[in-house]
């Protein structure tokens, strides 16, 4: 019986860590997975090349994120959005808040 508690105090602490939210209530590993789930299959790095994107402001890749998932199967949600484009943020695009 301790054992199961033990374990199940380690899947908690586990899932509490795993998928960290920020400041503004985003979720960056969320949004990695709608990413690579619905828009992998099309984008690859040089999508997000910062030489050649038209993408200045946080604002504005919440737009490009918003204006391209009706080529989705999934129509994202304002949480969606937010969560892709917190990922994309912290992996490519380096954009201040």
């Amino acid at each position: 019986m301790r054992l199961v508690i033990l374990l199940a105090l380690a899947a908690l602490a586990g899932c509490a860590t795993e998928a960290p939210i920020n400041a503004v209530g985003t979720d960056a590993q969320h949004g990695r997975l709608l990413y690579e789930t619905h828009c992998g299959g099309c984008h690859y790095e040089k999508v997000h090349d910062r030489k050649t994107s038209r993408i200045d402001t946080l604002a504005g890749l919440k737009a490009e994120i918003a204006r391209w998932s009706a080529q989705t199967s999934r129509r994202f949600t304002p949480a969606d959005v937010d969560d892709i484009a917190d990922y994309l943020n912290r992996s490519h695009y380096r954009l201040g808040k």
